[in-house]
């Protein structure tokens, strides 16, 4: 049997539908450059976990992760966590907190840092050592930079690694092949703990000082207290025009805009020496999903008769 289909949908008037377009391309673009902050995870070097939290300090789920050894570092890539566990591991974990592998990288030197460039990891062993490895947790080089004295955080930023070295007061830059641009990009810091880029801007957490720095990725200084007053420091994440900072001594985060201003302090709080923080972008819809979901809403109005 031939089964014969026709349609009289009617065609959008050709004004109409050119109306239909420049509306939805124009949305796109107004919104998509740029993407709207998600959630933030937080590091409990105490209590070895891992919470997730709204943007507004509301708690997801203060437990996401654990059974962590030490949790320093926090990396997400795609739909991946990866934890730094001073206790000498990496693992890896979904974005609902279900295991992949609590041990994907193991006989690290009390870990603290860690970085996503690409299909790399970057570790620090804060014994004076970054390690490169593959996200399957294959060793590319388990001492890609020596010489540090007590490096601690670590950030991909473009073709360079930034490096807070506590044991020298210093942020040094290096090549992802680990050659040496600048072991001083920024020196003469009370221990810095942790770094973190931002467009052409540069922030440094110095955690016995109790202070944020800007910097620019240069090296130079635009405000070396730009944050003061802070409860031992540990972490820092930006989003937008806001850092996030956790401080180790008040068990909370923080929150402040990149200009220094407070914000809410504290936005987080009951957490468990929380270490490193991470706040997670949601990305807009792209120009074709917008334009596509705009021409089927017209079209779901229009009449459509099938004849079988």
């Amino acid at each position: 049997m031939k089964t014969n289909i026709t349609s009289n949908l009617e065609p959008l008037p050709r004004a109409l539908f050119t109306l239909l377009l420049g509306i939805a391309a124009v949305a796109a673009l107004w919104v998509s450059p740029r993407a709207v902050e998600g959630m933030i995870l937080v590091g409990n070097y105490g209590n070895g976990t891992i919470g997730e939290y709204n943007l507004d300090g509301t708690t997801v789920n203060a437990s996401l992760i654990t059974g962590l050894n030490g949790p320093l570092g926090i990396a997400v890539s795609g739909g991946n966590v990866f934890v730094a566990n001073y206790g000498g591991t990496v693992g890896k974990y979904n974005l609902d907190g279900t295991t992949v592998n609590a041990s994907l990288i193991t006989g690290l030197t009390a870990p603290a840092g860690i970085a996503v460039s690409g299909g790399n990891l970057f570790v620090v062993n804060t014994g004076g050592t970054i390690g490169k490895y593959n996200l399957d947790g294959t060793t590319v080089n388990a001492s890609l930079i020596t010489g540090l004295s007590f490096p601690w955080g670590i950030e991909a930023f473009g073709t360079s690694l930034l490096v807070a070295d506590r044991g020298t007061g210093r942020i040094g830059e290096y090549n992802l092949d680990g050659t040496t641009v600048n072991a001083a990009l920024v020196s003469g810091l009370t221990t810095p703990i942790d770094v973190t880029v931002s467009g052409t801007d540069m922030f440094v957490v110095s955690h016995n000082g109790g202070t944020i720095g800007k910097y620019t990725t240069s090296g130079a200084t635009v405000n070396a207290a730009l944050v003061t007053g802070l409860n031992f420091p540990a972490g820092l994440a930006v989003s937008g025009t806001n850092l996030f900072v956790t401080q180790w001594n008040a068990a909370s985060v923080g929150k402040y805009t990149t200009s220094g201003a407070m914000v809410n302090d504290p936005l987080i709080t009951g957490l468990s020496s929380p270490s490193d923080i991470v706040v997670l972008p949601v990305p807009e819809p792209t120009t074709w999903t917008l334009l596509a979901a705009g021409i089927g809403l017209f079209v779901a109005f229009r009449r459509r008769k099938l004849r079988v």
